[in-house]
């Protein structure tokens, strides 16, 4: 039983029965008495357990300043495994940050896992030291937008903002009802209700240009609507009419191919030849033919003719712009 386990099974038992004596805690845990100690202590010390000993009754007990002598201990009980995995899950959204405004929000769990870990662990800031997280082509979001459109979603309220369509070179100002936030390929998107066009959009948070809080009530869409409309075609478009691609890679590529997940709903082969054969949806073929052009020479699009027809277009293009 790890340390994290221990304290969280003391706190149990003296909650549970009103109060523990010493023996009993031992025969419990299964540890040794000066292991019982120090996690006593740690509960007490850092933790901040209101832990008595009560003579009369020969056995540990909550303080009877705490209102039914129940405490709930601050925090969030983890093992240790799980710690070190939240530690690194704190790493990547600090990557992510945008002005440092997760962070300042995580700070105060930050701590606490940390806390919890205690001396005896290994050190929390060491751990972090050894991992990095690359983020190429980040597109930084203001954190006064970040923080009013979190704000927004969670109070349920709508946005006023001035957007910037980049496809068309057009600004618009817009009514927007938040619906969620999505993260994909470094960027922070919100799925939104435009009361302009009385539809579900998605809006890239790095296009706001001037954004701000309304007191009116925000729309709220059935998650299954939103799932249906937001969530049906390939990377980040959405909103229309979805239909299929099929990929064949030859082996070289297949290695790493039929490995990735492209899409939840995907469906992927090997072929008799070595090639691996791989179907995903879609429902733009702006951001599948990137993807299917960082393959180069190792990819064949099989269907639909629209796609390869875009695909070699591409390719030509890019040749006749590198040609020496």
């Amino acid at each position: 039983m790890t340390k994290t386990a221990r304290v969280y099974k003391i706190e149990m038992l003296i909650r549970n029965r009103g109060h523990v004596s010493f023996q009993t805690l031992l025969e419990e845990l299964e540890i040794s008495p000066a292991t019982l100690k120090r996690d006593l202590d740690y509960l007490k010390d850092r933790l901040g357990a209101p832990i008595l000993y009560d003579r009369f009754l020969n056995g540990y007990k909550f303080g009877e300043d705490y209102p039914g002598e129940k405490h709930e201990l601050p925090g969030l009980w983890f093992n240790e495994r799980e710690l070190y995995s939240l530690l690194m899950a704190h790493q990547l959204l600090s990557e992510l940050d945008t002005d440092g405004v997760i962070s300042r929000h995580l700070q105060p769990l930050l701590e606490r896992i940390h806390q919890m870990l205690g001396p005896d662990e290994v050190d929390a800031k060491s751990l972090l030291k050894r991992v990095r997280i690359i983020n190429a082509a980040r597109r930084p979001v203001p954190g006064r937008f970040f923080e009013l459109v979190v704000d927004a979603l969670l109070n349920r309220r709508r946005i006023r903002m001035r957007y910037l369509t980049r496809s068309r070179a057009e600004t618009s100002e817009r009514d927007v009802s938040p619906q969620r936030m999505v993260h994909h390929k470094n960027t922070w998107y919100l799925d939104g209700w435009c009361h302009r066009t009385d539809s579900l959009r998605r809006f890239s948070l790095d296009a706001i240009e001037h954004a701000e809080l309304l007191d009116t009530k925000a729309k709220d869409v059935a998650a299954k609507t939103l799932e249906a409309e937001m969530d049906a075609g390939y990377g980040i478009y959405a909103g229309a009419k979805r239909q299929w691609a099929t990929l064949s890679f030859d082996a070289k590529a297949a290695q790493w191919v039929s490995r990735e997940e492209w899409h939840p709903e995907q469906k992927g082969r090997f072929t008799d030849d070595g090639r691996f054969e791989l179907q995903v949806p879609y429902v733009e073929d702006t951001e599948l033919a990137m993807d299917i052009l960082r393959h180069g020479g190792h990819v064949t699009v099989v269907a639909p003719a629209s796609l390869r027809a875009m695909v070699r277009k591409q390719l030509q293009d890019a040749l006749e712009m590198n040609a020496a």
